[in-house]
């Protein structure tokens, strides 16, 4: 008998040979084996305490910055989507997000309440579970300045519970093990008048809206900075802005309008968009003699 014959009993949605491209930004990639939407946070834990260990557990978030390979997910791919995944509280200077959160709406909220600080997440296009993964930043901020604490499943479906020093925190990196399945996170920011932060937000949205393809078949950064470097920068001088891949033809192409996003102008698949990728950045390091390293995550197998 198959694992999947076996799966556990659930109170959420629960797909076999479910297609991952239409909830990624890219809309690109093969199936999962299996497709589980939790109810909730108790419906989670008592779906990874029955699952076979040996079965592969990934977390999709909402797709904006991942790359889901052809060939699809083995295992189960876990997504905290719908309502009580996203409910946001604050009290005084502390604000509370489930994990399914965007991290646009934390920053609204903090906005509402008077609470500065958290105006970087109007920037960008993720959930507040990855941005706990990865230190999500822009614009000078990140994740680690405003965190307090979070808390969230392993893979046997044990609550464990982190303060801010727990992570080791560094660029787009966190110590934290890669089996946690993040729950729910608490910020701490400073009071400050509700229209000023608005407004804060309001600036870095102007912003982003004029300076990424917000509107394409996109990812997010493409490319993380290497120490010293702009991503962008190396591409563009590298003469990829715009620039057509000579193998994947029209299938993919880093952005006129912002050099480290890289876009899916029509019907390009995954393989044309990690080549892409691939391809700046073996030319990068071939001409500059700096390495490119991945933000974008790859999940899946080739076809």
């Amino acid at each position: 008998m198959s694992w999947r014959d076996a799966l556990p009993e659930v109170r959420g949605k629960l797909l076999r040979d479910e297609p991952l491209g239409p909830y990624t930004w890219f809309r690109v990639g093969g199936a999962a084996e299996a497709f589980f939407i939790p109810a909730d946070a108790d419906d989670l834990a008592e779906f990874l305490k029955a699952l076979d260990r040996a079965v592969p557990v990934t977390v999709l978030g909402v797709g904006s910055n991942v790359i889901v390979r052809d060939g699809g997910v083995e295992g189960v791919v876990i997504r905290l989507a719908g309502r009580p995944w996203a409910q946001v509280a604050t009290d005084g200077d502390t604000i509370t997000a489930g994990a399914g959160t965007l991290d646009s709406m934390v920053a609204k909220a903090s906005a509402k309440a008077g609470i500065a600080g958290l105006e970087f997440y109007a920037g960008i296009p993720g959930t507040i579970g990855g941005a706990l993964t990865m230190n999500a930043g822009c614009y000078g901020s990140e994740t680690k300045d405003v965190l307090v604490s979070a808390w969230g499943l392993n893979r046997a479906g044990e609550r464990v519970d982190y303060a801010l020093g727990d992570f080791g925190y560094t660029y787009r990196h966190s110590d934290a093990p890669a089996d946690i399945i993040w729950v729910e996170a608490t910020y701490r920011g400073t009071p400050d008048a509700p229209d000023a932060v608005a407004a804060r937000i309001a600036e870095i949205t102007s912003r982003r809206e004029t300076t990424q393809p917000i509107r394409e078949k996109t990812g997010g950064s493409t490319f993380k900075n290497p120490p010293g470097h702009s991503s962008w920068k190396l591409v563009d001088e590298a003469g990829w802005r715009g620039k057509l891949h000579a193998v994947t033809g029209g299938g993919a192409k880093f952005s006129e309008l912002h050099s480290n996003f890289m876009i899916n102008p029509g019907e390009a698949t995954a393989a044309d968009i990690e080549g892409l990728g691939e391809a700046v950045r073996a030319d990068v390091l071939e001409k500059t003699g700096v390495q490119l390293d991945w933000e974008i995550r790859r999940i899946g197998r080739t076809a």
